[in-house]
């Protein structure tokens, strides 16, 4: 019996050369466009929860004093509107835009610091670390202490609770860019505002928006916070005046607000972040 080795060599030889005139292969089919679900999909949850809540106080299972019926939150709504809701509105809208600003503005800059430099970031780190964890409700009693019960103690809390998101967005997106495109930069001879700007912040912007996201809806958080404890006016205040005087309406009423303008605020951010990351091919928009 031949070894295995002349049996190829035997096979190899008395091949036929391949035809020519053979077609090609077919090139793969492309794959299908997945079809985007319409916005209005976004809205079948909350409707089916209002309309079960709606069916549960109709058949009397939950009492309404407890939990109103939706139906009833808009004469609510039209109510406070005819009363100072708009300025309750506005009020907590400007603490939050001036809160977020100054804390955002504060973590970019502390978390580029971090992100670029290991002494800086073994320095402060493990502080901002610990601090993160420390609850909002912890920080109020000493802001009403050091700063008294005016716009001070709320806009700093609100700025405490937009910081640390946006810090950790900055710091682990410009610690994770990768190295070969800082080398690349430095091979053109870039200078270190033209690295900065060219290179890490296109780099690291993902991760620097989805900081500033949570950011922001924490920011509106901490103004709850706030305004539960010192406020004449603010939804926050709505909140309690509710709670001290039985009105659950007025509390959902409140609630349903914050979420409303929870939402429009991230739906503004969500769209400034399409625009500036408009340059990534990612998997949500090949929907």
């Amino acid at each position: 019996m031949a070894p295995p080795v002349l049996h190829s060599t035997i096979e190899l030889v008395g091949a036929r050369p391949a035809d020519d005139t053979a077609p090609p292969a077919p090139a793969p089919a492309a794959p299908r466009p997945r079809t985007r679900p319409h916005r209005a999909w976004g809205l079948l949850v909350p409707a089916l929860a209002l309309a079960g809540v709606e069916a549960l106080v109709r058949s009397g299972a939950v009492p309404a004093h407890l939990l109103p019926p939706p139906s009833e939150l808009a004469g609510t709504l039209a109510q406070l509107a005819q009363a100072d809701l708009l300025w309750h509105v506005l009020a907590s809208s400007l603490r939050v835009i001036a809160g977020y600003a100054a804390g955002g503005l504060l973590g970019i800059a502390v978390g580029a610091a971090v992100g670029l430099d290991a002494r800086i970031a073994t320095l402060l780190d493990p502080t901002f670390q610990a601090l993160r964890a420390v609850p909002s409700l912890a920080w109020v009693p000493l802001l009403l202490l050091w700063l008294g019960i005016d716009e001070a103690p709320k806009l700093v809390l609100i700025a405490i609770g937009a910081f640390f998101p946006v810090y950790m967005g900055a710091a682990s997106g410009i610690a994770g860019v990768d190295r070969k495109l800082v080398e690349v930069g430095r091979l053109y001879r870039l200078s270190g505002a033209a690295l900065a700007r060219r290179v890490l912040l296109p780099a690291a912007l993902p991760s620097l928006m989805t900081g500033l996201r949570n950011g922001l809806s924490l920011a509106w958080m901490f103004m709850v916070a706030a305004e539960l404890i010192a406020a004449s006016k603010g939804l926050g205040y709505l909140l309690s005046d509710g709670r001290e005087t039985g009105r659950a309406d007025i509390v959902l009423a409140a609630i349903l607000l914050l979420a409303l303008l929870g939402k429009a605020s991230d739906t503004l951010m969500r769209r400034l972040e399409t625009r500036l990351l408009a340059w990534r091919d990612d998997l949500a928009r090949a929907a």
